[in-house]
């Protein structure tokens, strides 16, 4: 398993005071240079289009340039915008697109342009410091990088036999990318347990934000959604992350010492409870369900766990809104007297779900017309379920990766979650299994991994987990803390 590669160098001669190796003064140099060229041509290229452009797009470009700058200067605090960006940014669309999979235009939102300038400025960074690197090697280096080759190899083929309009292809696949970028970027900067603190406490922030503005839509009746996301609402994507944010809440609320880490915990699991009720989304009732079962054996010593989640589920049909309760029952009683739909056990379902199952069985059958790579991303008309778009896009073999990324991310989330010794750590990597459990299941009923609103979450706090094990050894190596007292602490925690 490859972890991080510490950045120490074997000791070096002593040097008297005020004496300055060539090499040194060479770099110190360089790093005072490239950055006013990258200035330069920056001023440069602002003035030429400025005189052409409207006042918002001249508000919007300045913006650009001043996340570039602060980026340049601080990854922290890159990534702290970046991080409510990813909940908090506006979605607009911007033109049509061809392809069977999709149902509307291209969809940018602000977060794509923010993290292709926090991008930018990495690359800077590491144009002057060449300690730095961008794909830092972690165990989910490869299986990202096989699936990403699968989808570009699909997507080609799919283009040369006219399946795939390339143009199409090639942007959804670099949306895919672009999710994994995350990951890198977070992984290769975070190294204390302090910035993961302050990292964590950020997206809890923005969680409750987002839960609290979900909770302002209830009075004007309909099903709640991420705000910022135009005319028409996603509620079984907001769903989603409600889903994944309240399993990492009660990973951290099971594993905490203090009572009023655990209070405040229980109130941010409320808050994020309300607005899920309210998105009516049934792939997100069925995600909780493996999602909270799942700390039965994650958090195994932890015996209170069984008897609080009977006591849920007991209370749940009383405490349950009458939406919530409207939208499951409707699943069974809208096809009742219908011919038109899918019969279970001989039970009706309704026409959405019938809808979908339909779908699900042509692509199962369609697949087999090209078996091995698939028709390409966005070849496929579209799926409303994760799996069954990965088979019929990708084939045979994008569907292997698929599923050896996803068991190598539970892979490390587990062993995260057995080697930590901090209490913050331990509930962390918990909460994100159980929170990752919930996504699997999501993801029959939608496309979980593709989604943008889901995705940045989970790639930015999946880094923060795989990095655990570096943080704590890197902690145990600090001054004035011996192996023994380390380990003394460890056992202690543990």
């Amino acid at each position: 398993m490859h972890r991080k590669i510490s950045n120490l160098t074997p000791a070096q001669p002593s040097l008297s005071r005020g004496s300055v190796p060539l090499n040194t003064r060479g770099q110190t140099t360089l790093q005072l240079i490239v950055p006013l060229v990258i200035l330069l041509f920056i001023l440069v290229a602002i003035a030429m289009v400025m005189p052409s452009l409207s006042p918002t797009k001249t508000l919007a470009l300045a913006g650009g340039v001043v996340i570039f700058v602060v980026s340049f200067v601080s990854t922290d605090i890159a990534l702290y915008i970046l991080i409510f960006s990813m909940l908090l940014s506006p979605e607009f669309v911007v033109g049509t697109t061809a392809g069977a999979a999709l149902g509307r235009g291209v969809t940018l939102r602000v977060d794509d342009f923010v993290l292709v300038i926090i991008g930018f400025s990495w690359v800077a960074k590491m144009a002057i410091n060449k300690e730095l690197g961008f794909f830092l090697r972690t165990p989910l280096n490869k299986p990202i990088g096989y699936y990403i080759t699968i989808c570009l190899i699909s997507t080609l083929f799919g283009a040369i036999f006219g399946r795939v309009d390339l143009k199409t292809g090639f942007f959804f696949v670099l949306k895919y990318f672009e999710y994994m970028i995350v990951y890198f970027m977070v992984a290769n900067h975070l190294q204390s347990k302090k910035q993961l603190q302050y990292f964590l406490w950020a997206i809890l922030l923005a969680c409750a934000i987002v839960s609290i503005i979900g909770m302002t839509q209830i009075p004007g009746g309909g099903r709640v959604s991420a705000p910022f996301e135009g005319e028409v609402g996603e509620p079984n994507t907001f769903g989603g992350y409600l889903v994944f944010m309240m399993a990492i809440i009660t990973g951290l609320l099971v594993s905490s010492p203090f009572l009023y880490q655990r209070v405040a915990y229980g109130l941010l699991l409320i808050l994020c409870a309300i607005p899920l009720f309210y998105t009516q989304s049934r792939s997100s009732y069925l995600a909780a369900i493996p999602a909270f079962l799942s700390f039965i054996w994650i958090f195994e010593r932890k015996y209170w766990i069984i008897p609080a989640l009977l006591l849920l589920a007991l209370s749940l049909p009383f405490i349950a809104p009458r939406p919530t309760k409207d939208r499951i029952s409707y699943t069974f009683t809208q096809g009742r007297d219908r011919r038109d739909v899918v019969s279970i056990a001989g039970i009706k379902l309704d026409t959405s779900t019938s809808e979908r199952l339909r779908s699900w069985k042509d692509a199962s059958k369609d697949w087999i017309k090209h078996p091995i790579i698939g028709f390409g991303v966005t070849g496929y008309r579209f799926v409303d379920a994760q799996y069954v778009r990965v088979i019929t896009e990708t084939g045979f073999l994008g569907a292997i990766v698929f599923f050896i990324l996803m068991a190598t991310i539970f892979r490390e989330a587990l062993q995260a979650k057995r080697l930590a010794a901090d209490p913050l750590h331990k509930g962390l990597a918990g909460g994100f299994l159980a929170g990752f459990v919930g996504l699997l299941f999501h993801a029959i009923g939608a496309n979980t991994f593709i989604i943008v609103r889901i995705m940045e979450p989970f790639w930015f706090t999946a880094a923060m987990v795989v990095m655990i094990p570096e943080i704590e050894k890197n902690e145990d190596q600090l001054p004035g803390m011996s192996t023994t007292s380390a380990s003394t602490a460890t056992g202690l925690l543990s």
